[in-house]
Formats: C-alpha cells, sequence, structure tokens
C-alpha cells in the first residue's frame, strides 16, 4: 500500500510541521529548560531533550498525514508515560511539556499569519481539531502509562 491521501488542507499543515519541526524544537527546548514545572528536563543532556521534542512534532505531523493512528498515539505515549515514571519526571512536569508542545506551535502558526493569509476557515477548524485530538491522546495515554505498576 501507498501513501494514504491526503487532502490539500491536511498537506499544508503537515508542510507547515515539516518546514518548522527543528524551530519548533528548539523553542520548545528553550522554555522546558527555563521553566520551574519542568525541572527534570533540566537535567537531560541537550540531545536527548531534542530528539524528544522533535519526535512528538514528527509524530503530529504523521498523524495529520494519516500515518500515526489513534492506536500508534496509545502505545506510544502509554510506553512515554511509563518511561518518565521510571525516570524520576513528575507527571505534571510531563503533561506540562505536552502542554509547551502545542502552545509553541500555535505560537509559530499565528507567528507566520498562517491563519490570516493561507487558510480559510475549514482548515483552520481542522487543524485546531488534528492539533488538540492529537495532544489531547498523548496526554491521556502519557497519563496512564504513568500510573500504571
Amino acid at each position: 500500500m501507498g501513501q494514504p491521501m491526503m487532502m490539500g488542507r491536511e498537506q499544508l499543515l503537515v508542510s507547515f510541521l515539516e518546514r518548522h519541526a527543528e524551530e519548533l524544537t528548539r523553542d520548545w527546548i528553550r522554555i522546558v529548560r527555563s521553566e520551574e514545572q519542568t525541572r527534570s528536563y533540566h537535567k537531560l543532556d541537550e540531545k536527548t531533550v531534542y530528539e524528544r521534542a522533535l519526535k512528538v512534532y514528527q509524530q503530529l505531523g504523521r498523524w495529520v498525514a494519516g500515518e500515526f493512528t489513534k492506536g500508534d498515539i496509545q502505545s506510544y505515549y502509554t510506553a512515554v508515560g511509563g518511561r518518565r515514571r521510571r525516570e524520576g519526571f513528575a507527571l505534571a512536569e510531563v503533561v506540562r511539556a505536552l502542554v509547551v508542545a502545542r502552545r509553541v506551535l500555535w505560537f509559530k502558526i499565528q507567528s507566520e499569519g498562517m491563519l490570516q493569509t493561507e487558510m480559510d476557515p475549514e482548515l483552520a477548524l481542522l487543524m485546531n481539531n488534528k492539533v488538540l485530538l492529537f495532544f489531547d491522546r498523548a496526554i491521556y495515554y502519557v497519563t496512564r502509562g504513568f500510573e500504571r505498576r
């Protein structure tokens, strides 16, 4: 089977994520490495933090493209939750990191003027729904994985 067919609207968001993934990752790192609410991320080496953040944005792009399923989100983020607990993170830190990832994305979308110039209302709604659903699921499954003993 080939890659799933994407509508033009989804492709616009996927292209945006691909173009800006590294910048989004750097912005995310700057925030989580400086916030008191994400202290455990301060202790990790730069490469590890970078790879973890970049993976979130890459997965979001794959989710929008239809290549990353609800089941993929469930299995990956459940495992992440368990790993973060074993690494000594507080659950609130892990959830905060995902919230920051979502906020960094929205700030970038706004700063690029994407909502005003390239998007019709249907695309804005699609982006909002796809992005929020991805992060809602990631947060839920991270929490479930974290709470498992």
